[in-house]
């Protein structure tokens, strides 16, 4: 693989690349996500419902253990990005050491602070079996230790995403996804121990910040020529983390604190019926962050020296999110209780069906939330997202357990979609507040998505007939998407998708 070393800043937000790096950060997200369709119910049926309920938490750990970057994963890439747009490239070595050796002392600190906590979380927090304790406690203890690696890991990758290499960031990406859901079933032969499984997902991790290192240093050569820590930078890299921060504490804690107030509140076994759509749905958040993921880089540098190509960026990503999510979304709603019955049984198409739909309405709103969330944060201003999920926090904890005694895991559905819906609304506020010039995006996106609920809601309340429903969605998907396709894009919008499926259609 040719590794491209000298990036002009020019091609940071070109058009083509802009749409290539996107494309293959769909693949290498979405690729695990057809893994693990075919991997969890094998998963579910050799640990059974109540390790597996252990084994989603796991996962939710390690992804969540980022929080003790303190910010400093985004911030490099920001940091990084502002250098790679005034051409400042000699800067980069002494940012991204400093910016790691932070971060390792931080995660060598959060290790600590998770090993105290394991116990009273297992054994108090929790209602997880008494048999389960000890595998349970040795896993956690397993997790806490491999948090350095984690969040180092975070850095580097976001290294390789201000220089726009996508493509070796997920040609690591896509083995390491997969290696999330087979390495627990390779080990089910030889062992049910969530310590020994949560071994294996560590090692790969391992691994993985191996590989991200040998492309950094191939990617930005001078880090080569030895290590360069300045005291000088601490400053604004804390001072843009630290907002980040608490955006990484309490935003991801908003996503995933759900099912750990059903482990302690309903049982582990209701966590299962709850996360398995959960995780499934969630997973067309696959389309959104792999654009986001590419543009937060492209906003950074065009929003100091080009605002009216940080606009057009913003509008079509917003056009582009809502073409590509919606479709799915209605699919997933419609079928629903067919989908999870093929896909699991009749007993989890019984408890999970009002659960996913729920949860499909709300990804599809968080969904567009993506984009002004990642534009306001690539503007410098943290500030204003952290200030946003720190006032929803408070009234999202009571929704959760005022629902949940009321409507069980279904009731936490409800909560969710309901806190990511005003999210929603105030993250595109908060954009327009900044970019004036987006009013215009956010007066045509609240239109057509009040149409694209009552369509959801159809797909909801139609006879439970599977005919009715096949014939709803031959109708309906159509008609949606050609209003979509006249209503929100411009016309050199569409003649330049036109021109791509051309150009496709020729190639093969």
């Amino acid at each position: 693989m040719r590794i491209k070393t000298d990036i002009d800043n020019r091609e940071l937000t070109s058009g083509h690349v802009l749409a290539r790096n996107s494309v293959l950060n769909l693949i290498g997200q979405s690729t695990p996500l057809l893994v693990a369709i075919f991997v969890i119910p094998f998963l579910i049926k050799g640990l059974g419902t109540d390790r597996f309920g252990v084994l989603t938490l796991a996962w939710v750990v390690i992804g969540y253990f980022s929080l003790f970057d303190l910010g400093l994963g985004r911030t490099l890439t920001k940091l990084v990005a502002d250098k790679l747009g005034v051409n400042r490239v000699e800067d980069i070595p002494s940012l991204v050491w400093t910016a790691l050796t932070l971060m390792l002392l931080f995660g060598m600190v959060g290790s600590m602070i998770i090993v105290m906590l394991s116990p009273w979380f297992v054994e108090d927090v929790l209602n997880i079996p008494r048999t389960l304790h000890a595998e349970t406690l040795q896993a956690f203890y397993l997790l806490a230790l491999s948090i350095p690696v984690v969040i180092t890991t975070t850095g580097l990758r976001g290294i390789l995403e201000a220089h726009q290499c996508f493509g070796l960031v997920n040609a690591i990406r896509i083995p390491m996804g997969i290696f999330t859901f087979i390495g627990p079933l390779a080990m089910l032969p030889f062992s049910k121990s969530l310590h020994l499984i949560v071994a294996v997902l560590i090692v790969g991790r391992l691994v993985s910040w191996l590989v991200h290192l040998l492309f950094c240093l191939r990617v930005v050569p001078k880090l080569r020529h030895g290590f360069v820590f300045k005291s000088s930078l601490l400053k604004p890299m804390l001072s843009f983390g630290g907002w980040m921060t608490v955006s990484n504490i309490v935003g991801p804690l908003m996503v995933y604190m759900d099912r750990f107030v059903i482990g302690a509140v309903l049982s582990v076994t209701a966590v299962a019926y709850y996360t398995t759509p959960y995780e499934v749905v969630t997973k067309l958040v696959v389309i959104p962050t792999a654009l986001v993921g590419v543009l937060f880089p492209a906003f950074a540098s065009s929003l100091i020296n080009d605002k009216s190509r940080a606009v057009a960026i913003f509008g079509r990503g917003v056009n582009y999110i809502f073409l590509a999510v919606f479709p799915f979304t209605l699919l997933i709603i419609t079928l629903a209780h067919e989908g999870l019955g093929l896909w699991l049984g009749d007993e989890f198409a019984r408890k999970s069906t009002v659960v996913l739909q729920w949860l499909a309405v709300g990804v599809f709103i968080n969904s567009l939330a993506r984009l002004p969330l990642t534009m306001i944060q690539a503007a410098g201003r943290p500030d204003m997202t952290a200030k946003l999920h720190i006032l929803e926090l408070p009234f999202y904890l009571v929704a959760i357990f005022w629902l949940i005694k009321a409507h069980g895991i279904e009731g936490v559905a409800i909560a969710w979609t309901a806190r990511v819906t005003i999210d929603t609304l105030l993250l595109f506020l908060m954009a327009q507040k900044l970019l004036p010039e987006c009013t215009s995006y956010n007066r045509r996106i609240a239109v057509i998505t009040t149409i694209a609920l009552l369509a959801l809601l159809s797909g909801v309340l139609i006879p439970q007939l599977l005919v009715v429903k096949v014939l709803f969605l031959i109708i309906s998907l159509p008609v949606f998407m050609a209003i979509l396709w006249f209503f929100m894009l411009a016309a050199e919008e569409r003649g330049s998708i036109l021109n791509r499926l051309k150009a496709f259609r020729i190639l093969n």
